[in-house]
Parts: C-alpha cells; sequence; structure tokens
C-alpha cells in the first residue's frame, strides 16, 4: 500500500495555450485540484516553491486556504528553499496553516535548487555566516526551525508586558503540536539524507539526484532510501520515517493523453551538469497503455522502496485533465501494482 498524491510547480505563462495565464490562475486551480483529488480518493497536495519565477512561492497562503477546503487528503510542500527563510516567521506560518488543516501539514524543506537569479536569497536579506557556503547556511535555518517546533519556551517576557503571559520563557504562537514529527527534507544526495534522518525528518527524493554511481535515478534512489532507513533506525526515532519519490506518470487511456504524452515512449534517464561543480541524473517520463505502464513501473527500485508517490502533474493544462491524470494512476495502475 503507498500514499498517492500529486506535486504541482504552479507554472503559469501569458499564453493562450495554457489553462493558467496569471499567479491568480494557478492559486486559484491549485486550491480546486486538491479538493478534487480529495474526491478521487487520492492522499496528498504538494506544491513546489520556486522564487523569481513564474511559479508557486509563498506557500502558506495556498496551504491555509487548501486545508480550509479539504479535510482529509495530507497537504504539503515539495520543497520550501531554506536558504530564503527566517526559521521564526516560518513557524509562525506553519504552525497556522497546520492548525487550519486540523494536523494534515507534511512540510517539505531543503537546500534548494539552482536558482532564477544569482544567490536570490541575499534580496531576501540573508548572507551565509564566516565559513559557510549557501548550504550550510541552509541547514543552520533547518536546524533552528526544527528547535522552534518543539514549542519550548526559549525568549525572556517583558516585565511590562501588553497582555498577561504564562510563566517562564515564551514560545513562538500558535503553536501546532506534533508539526515536529511532520517535517520532510529534500535530499539530493545519500549524505544529506543520512543527515536528515539524523535529524528526524522524512525523506523527499524527486526526479533529480546528485550522480554518485553512474547508475540509473532509480537504484541511485533506492540506495539512497536505504542508507536514509538504516540512519533512521541508528538514531533510535521511536516513530516511523517516511519516504517519498516524485515520477512524471502518465497512462495513456483515451485521445487527449495520446496527444499530449503518447509520442516520446518511456526514454531514457538523463545525465548533465546542474553547475559547474556537480553533475546529476534526471529521472526519465513515464507515458504508456495502463498495462505496459504497469510493468514500467514494477521494475522502479525506488518507487518500490518508498510509502509515499507524489506524481508531477502538468498544471498548465487544468484541473480537469490533471484530475483525469491522477484518476487515471489511482484507478488504472495502482491496484495492479498493489498500491491500492
Amino acid at each position: 500500500m503507498k500514499q498517492i498524491g500529486f506535486l504541482s510547480f504552479g507554472h503559469w505563462t501569458p499564453s493562450p495555450s495554457s489553462a493558467t495565464r496569471s499567479a491568480s490562475d494557478v492559486l486559484h486551480q491549485s486550491i480546486d485540484l486538491a479538493v478534487a483529488a480529495e474526491e478521487l480518493g487520492a492522499d496528498g497536495a504538494y506544491f513546489r516553491v520556486h522564487h523569481f519565477a513564474r511559479q508557486l512561492a509563498s506557500p502558506f497562503p495556498l496551504l491555509a486556504a487548501v486545508g480550509a477546503k479539504t479535510s482529509r487528503i495530507e497537504i504539503g510542500t515539495g520543497v520550501i528553499d531554506m536558504r530564503y527563510e527566517n526559521p521564526f516567521y516560518m513557524a509562525e506560518d506553519a504552525g497556522s496553516a497546520d492548525l487550519i488543516a486540523d494536523g494534515r501539514l507534511q512540510l517539505g524543506i531543503s537546500r534548494g535548487s539552482p536558482e532564477q537569479v544569482v544567490d536570490g536569497w541575499r534580496y531576501f536579506g540573508f548572507a551565509p555566516a564566516e565559513g559557510e557556503d549557501d548550504a550550510a547556511m541552509g541547514r543552520r535555518h533547518t536546524e533552528v526551525l526544527l528547535e522552534i517546533l518543539k514549542g519550548e519556551g526559549f525568549a525572556q517576557p517583558s516585565p511590562r508586558p501588553m497582555f498577561p503571559n504564562p510563566p517562564g520563557l515564551l514560545r513562538l504562537e500558535p503553536h501546532s503540536e506534533g508539526l515536529r514529527d511532520r517535517i520532510w527534507w529534500g535530499a539530493a544526495s545519500d549524505a544529506t539524507a543520512v543527515w536528515a534522518a539524523e535529524q528526524g525528518m522524512h525523506l523527499m527524493t524527486s526526479t533529480l539526484k546528485f550522480d554518485e554511481s553512474g547508475e540509473p535515478l532509480h537504484v541511485q534512489q533506492r540506495k539512497q532510501i536505504e542508507a536514509f532507513r538504516t540512519a533512521w533506525a541508528e538514531a533510535g526515532w521511536e516513530r516511523e520515517g517516511r519516504v517519498s519519490v516524485s515520477r512524471s506518470i502518465f497512462a495513456l487511456v483515451d485521445d487527449r493523453d495520446r496527444a499530449y504524452f503518447g509520442h516520446g515512449g518511456e526514454g531514457d534517464d538523463q545525465f548533465g551538469n546542474i553547475d559547474e561543480k556537480t553533475r546529476a541524473v534526471f529521472g526519465k517520463s513515464y507515458a504508456a497503455e495502463p498495462d505496459k505502464l504497469i510493468e514500467q513501473l514494477r521494475a522502479d527500485e525506488a518507487i518500490a522502496a518508498a510509502d509515499t508517490l507524489l506524481l508531477t502533474v502538468p498544471n498548465q493544462l487544468g484541473v480537469d485533465y490533471n484530475a483525469h491524470v491522477i484518476e487515471s494512476i489511482l484507478t488504472h495502475v495502482a491496484p495492479a501494482l498493489g498500491w491500492r
């Protein structure tokens, strides 16, 4: 059995061929798709965060709206770039969104991905400390956030407060009990997957990973998941460590599917450099008739090892079509693979 949700990057463009021509379109359609996914029996609605791009950013208003409109599915991010985040303000926003959703927030965070601008986090007022690089700064912000989310007091109260205070040091409010245990780390390497386990964060692994062996993406990710689970057990956490894998998967069941995705076949993983220092492997998309698709997915070792599958959706094709994409996987593929 697997949790199955969707992951939207929230693209928009003023093109006549796009169903999302503005940020307003994307935000409203993201809410509508989450509602539709819940009605279809999906388990999660997740949203990517990119800055300085025509894509979703500032996730907490959207997450709160989705939480208010739904009642069952998990809601989350995949992922928030912690280089841009003030962990104190973020803890307040996240606590509010989680309370609105009655404890359904699954917050995916990470060091972040290649950016639209040079050192964009500097425009947000952040800079690495002496001896740090930007990745270390993102991890430092994360460690502060995790500490705050414990809900322990740390701030000295004023001797003349505007409102009465509880005794002792004060914590940030609103605090949502249990959110600390629902933080996920988007890991691009085996080492950061191990670090996430040591911190008590669940693991998100997507369609891109640093190439550490030259093997296919799904094999490298399966080994990454194994390293995460070993480190989780060694850390002694009493709760279960979860793992999500993201994939682009399209079951070709009608003429629309074949028109959009029926031309390229399964394809292959791609290897290349995402910057001057880092070689990565990019995962292939799956698009086939259901019977063939089932056999292809059965061979994906990372999907088999994960407990959660996030389907990346082509959000610019509109809510109705993306709901169809999700329903096709739930109906024509998942049962044959034992996911339902």
